[in-house]
């Protein structure tokens, strides 16, 4: 079955089930599960704990059926936990994992933890995933969104007995932190532990935070071309200058931003012929965030602001190529900072002419 990561606690204190899994990327909050699991583990007599990790072609899969049948010192139950780095254990794998959970279903003397990263549709529907999730529990690790990040960033404070004021004041200071901090929940908190060593239990001021938390946020292009679609200019210059600084390349941005303007087109022409508005986002591969986005920002935008767009857009490949253009700066990440801008500005705003 599939556990909320914040009603885990409430699952392991019912009870320690034969199968955990723990799946995600936000590292952070994948090793807080697994700790809970082990920790849950411990207090209700599980005392031994072995790690298997399934990397490489050359793993042999017969190593897990012969740990789990292996008893633990003196007959005490143990924890055998799988870790599976690129979540693709192969056909052998897959066949070994499903063996395995039926296997833990019937033998107490054992309990799993199988560790993953974040997986694609595909390997989410397999037929090894359904059998993990079928015989424990599936604990799913998704990031924090940049929207919930304060609310967050607040409950960690409130570990160590620390708040914000109320009211607008309180706000500013919690998305000051999440400024801080967005992309790398790590570094957040780290962040919020160095409060906690600085500062006794009470009220935070802006002040305390401006002058503690340091700049640590962590970007990509997903998340800017989420921004700019969103309208968030502040954001949208904050993650350009993020992704200069760590080195990412301009042309990787420029296409990713180039390829949602030509979706953007597509998507209004065909609309514009009659098509409904959901038949043509499917056809053009969008969905998630960016699906309610467009779908948000699309009756604002006419063809011929799109069109502009993908004129600037050429335009801004040809800067980020060493073409000058009398439109754009001649620095690369300005031309992309002012077309990020513009395209920001028009979609936080009423309809685009």
């Amino acid at each position: 079955m599939e556990v909320a990561l914040s009603r885990l606690p409430d699952q392991l204190q019912k009870g320690l089930r034969s199968l955990y899994v723990v799946c995600g990327d936000e590292l952070l909050l994948a090793l807080e599960a697994q700790d809970a699991i082990r920790q849950a583990a411990r207090t209700q007599g599980v005392t031994e704990r072995e790690v298997i990790t399934a990397s490489g072609q050359d793993f042999d899969w017969r190593s897990l059926a012969q740990q789990a049948g292996s008893m633990g010192l003196f007959g005490d139950r143990k924890l055998l936990e799988v870790h599976v780095p690129t979540g693709k254990p192969g056909k052998e794998g897959s066949q070994a994992l499903q063996d395995w959970a039926n296997q833990l279903q019937q033998d107490d003397a054992v309990v799993g933890l199988v560790v993953l990263p974040g997986l694609d549709a595909t390997n989410r529907k397999s037929g090894w995933a359904g059998a993990l999730a079928s015989a424990g529990v599936w604990v799913a690790v998704d990031p924090v969104a940049r929207a919930a990040l304060p609310t967050w960033i607040a409950q960690r404070l409130a570990r160590h007995g620390q708040h914000v004021a109320d009211g607008e004041a309180g706000e500013q200071t919690l998305a000051y932190f999440a400024d801080r901090v967005e992309g790398n929940l790590l570094a957040a908190h780290q962040e919020v532990e160095k409060l906690a060593l600085l500062h006794p239990p009470g009220e935070l001021s802006l002040e305390a935070v401006q002058q503690a938390v340091l700049n640590v946020a962590r970007y990509d292009v997903f998340q800017l071309r989420e921004a700019v679609w969103a309208g968030q200019s502040g954001r949208v210059q904050r993650m350009i200058d993020g992704l200069q600084g760590e080195g990412v390349a301009a042309v990787l941005v420029h296409f990713s931003l180039a390829e949602d303007v030509r979706a953007l087109y597509r998507i209004k022409q065909a609309t514009d012929q009659g098509q409904p508005l959901a038949m043509a986002l499917r056809e053009n591969r969008i969905w998630g965030p960016r699906e309610r986005l467009f779908e948000r920002i699309l009756p604002r935008l006419s063809a011929n602001a799109l069109r502009q767009w993908l004129q600037a857009a050429h335009q801004v490949d040809g800067v980020i190529k060493g073409l000058r253009s009398a439109a754009w700066p001649v620095d690369p990440w300005l031309a992309l900072s002012a077309w990020c801008a513009r395209m920001a500005t028009a979609c936080a705003a009423g309809r685009s002419r």
